[in-house]
């Protein structure tokens, strides 16, 4: 259940001015997704030209787009600390900083690599706004455990989907080798007390609800971008 809409051109707006961020230095959490794509070409570009960087992919396809645009990696265990994350969200709201992510099956790892960070940097457009959560939320959740998990988030007041694959029989498999479920809450007013209970949840390895996460999300537009520091 990969999240579209948005132009690219306003996607990418967004990602370039998180990238243009970045200093000399700065040990980046490189995100997962079309959004963060851009941000971390813009990177490569960047690293082209001189700029020292290194960066903590999130996923698979992160750290192949990377290698791709020349971008030096290492691994969380590598170092002491990220100075900035760059990711993207599948919806955001922009007065609690919180958002839903987890629409390219990667929550698990990029919430994992924010926790790690100083500045979490959100790059979005304007489709990705909204005033009150009511995306799904995904959840990583252990094979074995995905029936269990999903009679627990219906207790919970949700409605579990397993995901399946596009391109392949059968579900999503996560890099972790997990599957994924998204659970429709409706409009979810209390997002902390939402994502106290699923972390809870026996066989839930991560959910995709970010909570008041952002230090700093960049808004792509169809004429420009907006920055807004929390």
């Amino acid at each position: 259940m990969k999240s579209t809409g948005g132009s690219d051109a306003a996607k990418r707006r967004a990602g370039e001015a998180a990238a243009d961020t970045v200093e000399p230095g700065m040990v980046v959490g490189l995100g997962t997704g079309s959004t963060a794509a851009y941000a971390i070409e813009a990177l490569g570009d960047a690293v082209d030209d001189g700029l020292d960087i290194v960066g903590v992919p999130t996923s698979f396809g992160a750290r192949q787009r990377a290698i791709d645009c020349g971008i030096p990696l290492c691994s969380l265990d590598e170092i002491d600390g990220i100075d900035i994350v760059i990711d993207g969200a599948d919806q955001f709201v922009r007065d609690t900083g919180s958002c839903i992510k987890g629409g390219g099956a990667a929550h698990s790892r990029e919430k994992l690599v924010a926790s790690a960070a100083e500045t979490v940097h959100l790059v979005v457009d304007e489709t990705k706004l909204t005033d009150a959560l009511d995306h799904p939320v995904p959840l990583e959740v252990l094979p074995d455990a995905h029936t269990v998990v999903a009679d627990a988030v219906r207790s919970l007041g949700g409605e579990p989907t397993l995901r399946d694959a596009a391109n392949k029989d059968g579900p999503v498999v996560t890099d972790n080798g997990n599957l994924v479920c998204d659970v429709d809450f409706g409009t979810i007013s209390d997002p902390a007390s939402i994502a106290t209970h699923l972390s809870a949840v026996t066989g839930v390895v991560e959910h995709g609800l970010f909570v008041e996460c952002a230090t700093t999300v960049s808004v792509g537009q169809a004429d420009g971008v907006s920055t807004t520091t929390y």
